[in-house]
């Protein structure tokens, strides 16, 4: 009897519970999978490894080359185009201050023509000035001279 209720619950576990079928099938998956995903992904991993490598060897070498003569081409252009625009600056500058030393000469021009105009006005006052001195001088004179005949003939 012993042995009759051993094999009912053998074949009971065996018709209700699936739990070692499905495990061993699970385990037969998963191998399965891991062997065909490992060797993708093996493959991948070689093919990233190879990109890698091609990367380091070669493409980097010739990146930083190209890099370091484009740089120094415009570093180079950068201090020339520095260089033009200080002198662009220094022509401005120099243009700002020969306008301020014309607007200065100008004015100055102008302050001078104001003086000679002055004077030429003082000068032509002074010689009327001159003018009517002399004719009073001569006035006075020749009035002396007039008196000092009358008093001769003594």
């Amino acid at each position: 009897m012993d042995k009759i209720a051993k094999d009912v619950g053998d074949i009971q576990s065996r018709l209700i519970d699936h739990r070692p079928v499905v495990q061993g099938e699970i385990c037969y998956f998963v191998r399965e999978f891991d062997e065909k995903r490992g060797f993708r992904e093996s493959r991948l991993l070689d093919n990233l490894n190879k990109m890698v490598v091609e990367t380091n060897e070669q493409s980097l070498p010739k990146c930083s080359e190209h890099m370091h003569k484009h740089l120094c081409e415009a570093l180079t252009r950068l201090e020339a185009a520095n260089h033009m625009s200080q002198s662009i600056q220094q022509r401005e500058l120099e243009a700002e201050q020969s306008t301020q030393l014309q607007v200065t000469i100008d004015r100055r021009k102008e302050d001078w023509d104001k003086f000679l105009k002055e004077q030429q006005r003082l000068e032509e006052e002074v010689d009327k000035e001159h003018a009517k001195a002399v004719g009073r001088l001569s006035i006075m004179y020749s009035n002396m001279k007039k008196d000092l005949a009358k008093f001769s003939h003594f």
